[in-house]
């Protein structure tokens, strides 16, 4: 597989941002404003919620399960632990609802909360891989390895082979960088948000994005091409 071709595939969040200029378009402000008429609704819905409206609660979840499963996937690599975690998200939604105050946009909130559900579930992980370690060192198994010397792969199984790398390749950023990475690759996260989620200043929040991309290309570079540095 080609660099080239290779390129067509590469997700955004691996490239450098853009330059980016003041906004002269009216589709964009369109597009904001859709955006803004979004979060007025789930707030308007969490104030509802507040009041102890179960419809108001089952919309909202119907409005952002897609985006916080999606999210908790990609940081676990687990679609099922994804949906565990997702369910918590939600019962804490609920259970926060009497203490709710519109102090920031509703999605900055919720992704605060998936935030911390998820590292938590990263540090249970990781402390339970070390005491398998721990256990596989002294009973070592034997091991069996895929055959990746077969010539003649084709463009598809490249493709697979790359997004499975991809995935492996998040999978082992430090948890801020990984979640970071999502949230502005894959959910599009406006800067100033993932300030707020992460608790971090806009020019950490973008030495962490630019580390994160780095590592990315690096761990990708047999894929990518050799001048991928």
């Amino acid at each position: 597989m080609t660099l080239a071709s290779m390129a067509l595939t590469l997700p955004a969040y691996l490239m450098p941002e853009p330059e980016r200029t003041a906004p002269t378009s009216t589709p964009q402000a369109a597009a904001d404003g859709v955006e803004e008429s979004s979060d007025q609704e789930s707030v308007r819905l969490m104030l509802r919620v507040k009041e102890g409206d179960v419809k108001a609660f089952e919309r909202l979840v119907e409005l952002h399960q897609s985006a916080i499963i999606g999210t908790c996937a990609r940081m676990l690599n687990n679609v099922d632990d994804a949906h565990d975690i997702a369910q918590q998200v939600f019962i804490r939604v609920w259970r926060s609802a009497p203490r709710y105050e519109v102090t920031a946009k509703f999605t900055t909130w919720l992704y605060t909360i998936t935030r911390n559900l998820v590292f938590n579930e990263t540090r249970r992980r990781s402390r339970r891989k070390e005491v398998s370690m721990e256990q596989e060192n002294e009973d070592d198994a034997p091991r069996h390895f895929a055959d990746h010397s077969v010539p003649g792969a084709d463009e598809n199984l490249a493709k697979a082979e790359f997004h499975d790398a991809l995935d492996k390749a998040i999978e082992a950023l430090p948890e801020k960088q990984r979640l970071a990475v999502i949230l502005r690759g894959r959910k599009d996260l406006p800067y100033e948000e993932i300030c707020t989620v992460l608790k971090m200043s806009l020019p950490a929040v973008k030495s962490l994005l630019f580390r994160a991309r780095n590592e990315l290309r690096k761990h990708l570079a047999i894929h990518l091409g050799d001048d991928v540095k």
